[in-house]
């Protein structure tokens, strides 16, 4: 329920950030600099949100992260100035990071008590979840509803998961251990650098694959949508039946057939001159990549080189370096030479992640 809350406060925003770039007259430069706050926000609080759960336990934090993340939701959907919208999203950011941070630290935990694979699970409903809340907010949005009210129902969703899952918290935290800062290194650091590729994938599939589609396919703007949402679907089934495909095939073979099956999916959307296709590679790249993160943070839970307090933080900020710098990098490459080969780039990494699995499983 937790994973599923993340979800849907990423959707509702998502969903509204139409209405406040029309509210506050924005254009496309200074709403990517007001997109950044959001990022800003997360990677400064994901450091911290290890040394809290350490402190005050998942409960507390997950708790207070939620709730702040309720109080600053509604005001992402009035807020007219651009120095309030930016501290609002600063704030919206650190309680998404802190609570993205803290479940996973009570989802390792969970999973190594349990003694069987369950991370691909609890992923999978951050992607129910996503969808959830862009079908919920965009839908009231679709039938007239203002900003602000489509943002309370999103809210009243969140506390009613809150209010479900609180007596399954854990009152406690990781072991304590590490500075508060540290540089990931050995297999935390390996396993970041892949983690950075597998977000990177994501972050060119929501930022990229519609432009690829209506410039390179022919497809209309309005039906461009349709390749982000193949992949979206793809990658929650792939989540929510994951548990089974890695007790049954082993998470060094889930790791090494998702990152082949990924870049097979990159290679047929931008090779073959046919939107079928395309969409056929969007769906079998979000099926490839929805299982690898996953396992990477089940990796870094059972690994001793670092405390989870720190460890399970420092993944996760270089997951999300790579959704807010791959894309711009993209975007770099294609701008010299073309979107397909900056794809094709994408599919190279993910072959190295493919080749890595016997290290990173």
């Amino acid at each position: 329920m937790l994973f599923l809350i993340a979800g849907v406060g990423a959707a509702a925003w998502a969903s509204l950030v139409p209405f406040a770039k029309s509210r506050l007259g924005l254009n496309e430069g200074v709403l990517g600099l007001l997109l950044l706050c959001l990022g800003a926000g997360s990677i400064l609080a994901m450091p911290i949100a290890g040394a809290l759960v350490v402190r005050y336990g998942c409960r507390t934090v997950l708790t207070g992260a939620t709730l702040v993340l309720c109080a600053a939701l509604p005001f992402l959907g009035f807020v007219a100035t651009l120095p309030l919208l930016a501290a609002a999203l600063f704030v919206f950011g650190a309680a998404l990071g802190t609570a993205d941070c803290a479940v996973n630290i009570q989802a390792i935990m969970v999973e190594t008590g349990s003694g069987r694979p369950l991370m691909s699970g609890f992923h999978g409903f951050y992607s129910v979840g996503g969808i959830v809340g862009a079908a919920t907010v965009s839908g009231m949005l679709t039938f007239g509803a203002p900003p602000l009210g489509a943002a309370l129902v999103a809210v009243a969703l969140i506390l009613a998961a809150l209010a479900t899952a609180f007596r399954g918290l854990l009152p406690y935290g990781g072991a304590a251990g590490g500075p508060l800062f540290a540089v990931p290194r050995g297999i935390v650091l390996f396993l970041g650098v892949l983690c950075f590729v597998v977000f990177l994938v994501e972050g060119a599939m929501l930022d990229w694959s519609a432009v690829f589609l209506t410039q390179n396919r022919g497809m209309q703007s309005a039906e461009a949508g349709f390749g982000f949402a193949c992949f979206s679907l793809a990658m929650t089934v792939g989540r929510l039946t994951g548990d089974a495909i890695v007790r049954k095939l082993g998470r060094r073979a889930v790791v090494a057939g998702g990152a082949w099956l990924a870049t097979l999916g990159i290679i047929l959307t931008t090779s073959i001159p046919s939107w079928q296709i395309s969409l056929l590679g969007c769906a079998l790249v979000g099926l490839g990549c929805s299982n690898i993160v996953p396992v990477l943070f089940s990796a870094v839970g059972r690994q001793r080189t670092m405390p989870q307090s720190v460890a399970v933080p420092a993944l996760t900020t270089l997951g999300y370096m790579g959704i807010l710098a791959g894309p711009a990098g993209i975007g770099l490459i294609a701008h010299h030479s073309s979107l397909s080969a900056a794809l094709l780039c994408v599919a190279a990494l993910m072959a190295g992640v493919a080749l890595s699995s016997r290290i990173a499983a």
